[in-house]
């Protein structure tokens, strides 16, 4: 992405396709399903925890562990802000 789009850092947004680099989840790939803008985490599909009562939730990732690998560019102003029309 960094020779692509000549972009060092870049949001993560739903969509966007991830890598976890670090923790326990290290080498996952997949998309984003939703972003905690508060928080600072993203939930990846694929990536599940064990609740107490059964069942599994999405785990929350640290935006700070994860490397974008491939950006959704359906919105235009997004688009444009990437590649610097």
């Amino acid at each position: 992405m960094r020779q692509k789009y000549k972009k060092r850092t870049l949001r993560p947004r739903k969509g966007d396709s991830v890598k976890i680099v670090r923790g326990g989840f290290k080498g996952i790939e997949g998309k984003i399903s939703r972003v905690d803008g508060q928080k600072g985490k993203l939930f990846i599909e694929g990536v599940n925890r064990e609740k107490i009562a059964g069942g599994t939730a999405l785990a929350p990732i640290d935006a700070s562990k994860v490397i974008i690998t491939s950006i959704d560019l359906d919105d235009k102003l997004r688009k444009r802000k990437v590649q610097g029309d």
